[in-house]
């Protein structure tokens, strides 16, 4: 009779329970994971090389959020102000359990740990813990900035105690911008649905929490942005974490260029097609004839590839050589040759250009094109500079006027370390061009010193909450170049714009000339001026020998 128990295979493990790897899938499987795509790396390690530049800027200073800052002993100090947080979340939120949420977090660890680009060394329980806690921490801190803000109605259910614990908070400035800087860093994040489950248990249904959530990370974006705020909020949903809100604020979408893929060609192609798709229609006959001119260059084409391949060149080359030593052919030997290199090299070209032109947009910009004068040389050439209400993408150059539109930016002491996280994380996310990164470019290339920064400030481009014109002039300057640009399309233009203008000023032309020719001859200058003085002083030993006036008369003037 056949035994009922299961039967063991070598590779078994003894210690295997049937039972419990049963409720665990039916617990999987049943879990309503909402939005169920694939989870995609989120939540990055800044590279090396900028936080050797500046660590601070990048390492949380008071508040660990999340798993990769967790163990750093000097920000253990914190962990009781957040455990404090969620002892009054649970207190003043009746709904709000945290033990309930950590049972929800259990179910999401695949999808939290998926987030993360590095392994996380903690069991699911201590990781839905560690969220959970980080989560009723951020609630906090976030109700504390609309309070801030001045936009207490944007909170439900909020007591009155409560309430004017929050102001409390929010007075205390200097550690409301430490924190701020903290929860600002790429490496500080945690998910943004970890935050949405924390308050779909206080209210009533999901689209409740959103729109909640979505009013507390509006004040938290005015406080942090730089920039002036987009109208328009997308869905909560759409966010990854608090610094990616903060970036899609600060990097609008840009119409047709903003997030298309680096390096697909494929993309261009159609880009371009839509854009002269009007001019097609009207140009049928054109089209059809230079359909026919394709049907016979391509045949062309492979006969062309095959007499300038190497092997007909060398069957070619030997009995050339001993002909082309005759006395009767030496004389057409070199027009000869002369002929077909250029025929080669124009093949050779040809192929160089169609690579260069697949890889255009991978290449990073060139050094022209990123280089452009500062503010006081563009003033003195006659450059006029105002004040734009939106955000990057009104970056202009009016050529007629000679106008160069930059939008409004406001520097406070959390904006370098906000920038350079903002930058860090395009650089990671590498979702289409390094539009901020090019900016943060270009106003490192305008602004060179404490006089260009108070230029700009009196212009209205610059709101300084800073200590001086000095500190913003260092804060551009400070700004790492590690980060490998991209072309940007709308910002090359301006670019290369400002810059033909400034290269036309004739007084430019002559300074360009002068360190050209003159100052970039420098070595060829000093080795003729050393000839020339070594010849004079060759003529005056010699005069000093012989009576030059006896050799050469010169005649007396007197």
């Amino acid at each position: 009779m056949p035994s009922s128990q299961p039967r063991l295979g070598p590779n078994s493990d003894p210690n295997f329970n049937e039972n419990q790897w049963v409720i665990h899938i039916r617990r999987a499987l049943e879990e309503e994971l909402e939005e169920e795509t694939e989870t995609s790396v989120i939540i990055f390690t800044v590279p090396k090389p900028l936080v050797a530049i500046r660590p601070d800027s990048y390492i949380p200073q008071q508040a660990s959020i999340g798993p990769y800052h967790y163990t750093r002993p000097e920000i253990h100090e914190m962990e009781r102000y957040k455990l404090a947080a969620a002892r009054r979340n649970q207190k003043d939120y009746q709904n709000l359990k945290l033990q309930c949420l950590v049972d929800r977090l259990v179910g999401f660890e695949p999808r939290i740990r998926a987030c993360y680009n590095k392994y996380l060394n903690f069991n699911g329980e201590t990781l839905a813990w560690m969220m959970a806690v980080d989560a009723s921490f951020l609630f906090e801190f976030l109700q504390v900035c609309a309070v801030k803000q001045g936009k207490e109605t944007t909170m439900t259910n909020v007591g009155s105690s409560r309430l004017s614990y929050l102001v409390r908070l929010a007075r205390n400035k200097a550690a409301h911008n430490a924190i701020l800087r903290d929860i600002s860093m790429l490496e500080n994040q945690i998910p943004l649905f970890v935050l949405r489950k924390l308050l779909e248990l206080q209210f009533s249904s999901s689209e409740k929490a959103d729109e909640t959530l979505s009013r507390m990370l509006i004040c938290l974006c005015e406080e942090l942005s730089p920039f002036k705020m987009v109208k328009d909020l997308p869905n909560v949903r759409d966010f990854a974490h608090l610094l990616d809100v903060l970036y899609r604020f600060c990097v609008p979408k840009l119409e047709g260029f903003s997030y298309m893929t680096a390096g697909s060609v494929q993309d261009v192609v159609q880009l371009e097609e839509e854009d002269h798709e009007h001019e097609a229609t009207s140009d049928d006959d054109h089209v059809k004839e230079h359909k026919v001119c394709l049907k016979f260059h391509a045949p062309l084409n492979f006969i062309k590839n095959i007499v300038f391949s190497k092997p007909v060149k060398v069957i070619v080359k030997l009995p050339w050589t001993i002909l082309s030593n005759l006395p009767m052919l030496k004389l057409i030997k070199e027009p000869v040759e002369n002929f077909f290199t250029s025929l080669s090299d124009e093949n050779q070209e040809n192929s160089e250009d169609k690579s260069t032109q697949n890889s255009i947009i991978n290449k990073p910009p060139l050094l022209e094109e990123i280089k452009i004068p500062s503010v006081t040389d563009l003033a003195e050439a006659g450059v006029h500079f105002e004040a734009t209400e939106g955000g990057i993408s009104t970056i202009t150059f009016d050529n007629k006027n000679v106008v160069l539109y930059l939008p409004t930016i406001s520097l406070d002491v959390n904006s370098e370390v906000v920038l350079r996280n903002l930058v860090a994380y395009e650089a990671c996310n590498a979702s289409g061009p390094l539009v901020l990164a090019r900016y943060v470019e270009l106003m490192n290339g305008i602004i060179d010193t404490e006089e260009d920064a108070k230029f700009l400030r009196e212009r209205g481009i610059i709101k300084n909450r800073l200590k001086s014109d000095e500190e913003v002039a260092n804060l551009w300057n400070g700004m790492s170049k590690c980060i490998r640009l991209t072309k940007v399309p709308f910002l090359d233009k301006v670019i290369e714009d400002v810059n033909k203008y400034h290269s036309g000023m004739w007084k430019v032309k002559c300074e360009n000339c002068m360190k050209k020719y003159v100052f970039g001859s420098w070595r060829l200058l000093t080795f003729l001026a050393a000839i020339l003085m070594l010849l004079l002083m060759a003529l005056q030993a010699f005069c000093s020998v012989y009576n030059c006036a006896r050799i050469v008369p010169i005649k007396n003037l007197s």
